[in-house]
């Protein structure tokens, strides 16, 4: 079980942050052909041990969140369409500064607004921390027993109830009341901290972020019967009180509640950081789009050849590199007519003005017809690899299937694939 701890931490520490596009909503016919998928490659799967190397798990998990971000990229490119030159009539929304403010445009593709706008933000929406005592993790502060208290938010009211068995000390009990409220699904996010002395204490934040006219606080931690035991913990105590955004559209000041909001009904603004001056929300013209999405592509098959690269070196296994390098080794004189080259390592770049001068000209068609069948093959590899990155590490082969009678295994991938996998082999 540790070791599936440490593969979901690595994956929540690397690529946590990056959770929440909306390409990775999907409906149930596509979560219907992903479990077929699944089902299909286990059918012929052998029976195998991974070799017992401490990189192997983070190795299948950075293959996987490549392949992710390589099939979003497609996604991307093709959400207007399934031929890429449908992003020519597509209203993508620009920002003249996308580290401080993202832009997407939500609007009618017909109908919706196109006016340009600025905005300039003085400071973010913020949620509710509170933050409790730190305490000595081996220390034993609480007397055995069963001890409650109340959380107030939204209007309701929740009872927390915990119990201190004989020889548990402070940093069992701080983890056991963690998983308390993070599995309540109550709106708050609740984690242990340390110092610099190794001692921990609770924060509790709130999913939600900004303070209504009528409210002094998002949520409120009390009791009256374990009174002394909340003093012990000290998550009562708020350190940082919500706050509203504060902006300025076209120079009239606004708040909002939350850091993402909508303008005009058509654009769909993500707050990042206070500005340095105003910040310029329109649409993108239909090459720089174009550019942008084609680059965005070109990055994740860049990351994945990284990953490639890397297990190349630690493992002297050149199987996916070998893999995804090949999709452009086959397409090299197509790929070089519209500006996309590679170096020594299999790295794509793109020469934009290149793209600009071919897609303007009569060879129109055939450029497209190249940036689409990279685009196929992208997806195909991303496909591949996501569903089964166990394909690729080091693994020694116990039993092979018998291959006049196959049957659905759609537990046989591994945790890295959604599943689990059985160490004790």
């Amino acid at each position: 079980m540790a070791r599936i701890d440490s593969a979901y931490n690595y994956f929540m520490s690397t690529y946590g942050d990056s959770i929440g596009s909306r390409y990775e909503s999907h409906k149930k016919s596509e979560l219907r052909d992903t479990y077929n998928k699944i089902v299909k490659a286990n059918k012929d799967s052998p029976l195998y041990k991974i070799k017992d190397t401490e990189d192997m798990g983070q190795f299948a998990i950075d293959i996987k969140e490549h392949a992710n971000s390589m099939s979003i990229s497609v996604s991307n490119l093709t959400s207007n369409g399934e031929d890429i030159e449908s992003i020519l009539s597509k209203r993508i929304a620009s920002s003249s500064d996308p580290n401080t403010i993202e832009a997407a445009y939500v609007g009618d593709e017909e109908t919706g607004s196109t006016e340009e706008f600025t905005i300039e933000v003085d400071s973010l929406a913020k949620p509710q921390i509170n933050t409790g005592n730190f305490l000595a993790p081996q220390d034993m502060n609480f007397k055995p027993g069963q001890y409650t208290f109340d959380l107030d938010i939204k209007n309701h009211s929740y009872e927390f109830q915990f119990n201190v068995n004989p020889g548990e000390d402070n940093l069992a009990i701080q983890n056991k009341i963690v998983r308390l409220i993070n599995t309540s699904d109550v709106g708050l996010n609740a984690q242990l901290i340390t110092n610099r002395i190794a001692s921990n204490a609770i924060q509790v934040s709130s999913k939600a972020t900004g303070i209504g006219e009528d409210e002094t606080r998002l949520f409120n931690i009390s009791s009256t019967i374990s009174r002394d035991e909340l003093d012990i913990l000290g998550i009562s105590r708020v350190t940082q009180e919500p706050s509203n955004s504060d902006f300025k559209l076209n120079g009239t000041e606004h708040q909002s509640l939350s850091n993402v909001f909508t303008v005009n009904k058509a654009y769909e603004l993500y707050l990042k950081a206070p500005t340095n001056g105003e910040v310029t929300i329109g649409l993108k013209n239909d090459t720089e789009a174009l550019t942008d999405g084609v680059n965005q592509m070109l990055d994740s098959y860049n990351g994945m050849i990284d990953v490639g690269l890397r297990y190349t070196g630690a493992h002297q296994n050149r199987t996916l590199f070998n893999e995804i390098s090949s999709i452009a080794r086959g397409m090299t004189e197509s790929l070089a007519f519209v500006g996309i080259t590679a170096d020594e390592n299999g790295h794509l770049s793109l020469d934009s003005e290149r793209l600009a001068d071919v897609i303007n000209s009569d060879d129109k068609a055939s450029a497209f017809s190249t940036l689409n069948e990279l685009k196929s093959a992208v997806r195909s590899a991303a496909s591949k690899a996501s569903i089964n990155p166990m394909a690729y590490v080091d693994k020694a082969v116990v039993e092979y299937k018998n291959p006049g009678k196959t049957l659905t295994a759609p537990y046989a991938t591994s945790q890295y694939s959604g599943m689990m996998v059985n160490y004790g082999l």
